[in-house]
């Protein structure tokens, strides 16, 4: 078999580990050339070289072992032309990973998984993370959890570092960024086990659960709108293009529509940033609020909305009485007393145990009797709700 410029990138990778098996130049349980050596080899992105390998993988060429590479399979397609006693002479272990891409392990040995978060600094996080631990626990799974700090890069050396450390599924909770990370993409082509939660990507089919950001958003704007305030602000420090924060910018926009209201741009505040202590009372999100150009914001996460009260207080100004806050997430996390911040609700503990009962379920269900697994993927929307506390009140004129 031979290959050309003319074929697409991924094919021409393809057909080259092709040819080399049928030749005889790979044999089977022979690994093959590393991703890094064949996009210097092809001079491609690795996407197009993980495209490549789980096609061949999915033809049953080759398997893949994490942390380790691809290998030729045993059982190769019959137009190999592997004699039948060549085949009874290999490893039974190899011949049943070529269905799934990974070496099946004792059943005893299934019980870890990777969650991997940006970071652990508000009460939303750790609550999810008990969720996710408690309900792994009960289906008798470990976790391992890492942060990737917002990074893209390091989320990608993570999602690698959790492979080789022979994770048997993962928890993505991914950073705010506008390009997908191709370690999650390579994940979905050699049909390894996650679940995205908080994100979805657009035009890529994947488990997910995540809430309903559009409605989360419409409720704050309804609740300020019906306190009489007409100047509604959203803001976040996080990118625009950030499929979430895309999605809560939309509905803060179509409550304007419906209401027949005009959005202002000027109030629609994103990927700005704030500085530690005192200098946050000079950043750009300050001076928006010295201006008093908005008599109300909704804060796209909890945190934000407590850094603004503390900003506001510095600079003289009173919440709610002069500017109401909205936060989604509850900043706070008070047994004993009622929390202070008006927030969307997004039951955090929900989407942990839905997340988490998703991956074990997958885990636990294996390949399926033709060699692949269920391709339906389970899309997890849950309802937010407005809980109404005392950051808010009705507009008073200055």
């Amino acid at each position: 078999m031979s290959y050309d410029s003319r074929s697409p990138l991924y094919m021409q990778v393809h057909r080259y580990i092709e040819e080399m098996i049928q030749s005889g130049k790979l044999q089977s349980n022979d690994r093959i050339p590393t991703e890094k050596e064949l996009m210097e080899q092809f001079q491609v992105s690795r996407i197009t070289v993980v495209n490549a390998l789980a096609a061949l993988v999915k033809e049953g060429w080759i398997y893949r072992v994490p942390g380790r590479g691809s290998f030729v399979a045993t059982n190769l397609p019959q137009s190999a032309g592997l004699r039948e006693e060549e085949e009874q002479n290999v490893p039974k272990m190899a011949s049943a990973s070529r269905t799934t891409g990974i070496v099946p392990r004792d059943a005893a040995d299934r019980r870890l998984v990777g969650f991997l978060m940006p970071t652990l600094d508000d009460y939303f996080a750790i609550r999810l993370i008990n969720s996710i631990q408690n309900t792994l626990q009960e289906r008798g799974y470990s976790i391992i959890v890492a942060f990737s700090g917002g990074s893209k890069s390091r989320e990608e050396q993570q999602i690698r570092e959790f492979i080789r450390m022979g994770v048997n599924g993962l928890l993505l909770f991914p950073v705010d960024e506008d390009t997908y990370n191709e370690e999650i993409l390579s994940l979905k082509v050699s049909g390894f086990p996650f679940v995205l939660i908080d994100r979805y990507l657009p035009g890529v089919e994947t488990h997910y659960v995540c809430s309903n950001n559009r409605k989360g958003a419409q409720m704050a704007v309804e609740h300020l709108w019906e306190l009489g305030h007409r100047d509604i602000a959203i803001c976040t420090d996080a990118y625009r293009e950030c499929v979430s924060v895309q999605d809560r910018i939309t509905g803060y926009m179509n409550e304007f529509e419906r209401r027949g209201a005009m959005i202002n741009p000027a109030l629609i505040l994103t990927d700005f940033s704030i500085p530690v202590g005192t200098e946050a009372d000079e950043s750009v999100l300050a001076r928006y609020m010295r201006s008093r150009m908005a008599s109300a914001y909704i804060a796209l996460h909890g945190k934000l909305g407590m850094r603004m009260a503390q900003i506001a207080t510095r600079m003289g100004l009173r919440v709610p009485e002069d500017i109401s806050i909205v936060t989604f997430d509850d900043p706070e996390h008070f047994e004993e007393r009622e929390t202070f911040f008006t927030h969307v609700y997004q039951n955090e503990a929900e989407i942990g145990r839905r997340a988490a009962t998703i991956l074990a379920d997958i885990m636990e269900q294996g390949a399926q009797e033709d060699g692949s697994r269920d391709s339906t993927y389970q899309k997890v929307v849950l309802e937010p709700e407005l809980v109404v506390r005392r950051s808010t009140v009705p507009f008073q004129e200055t």
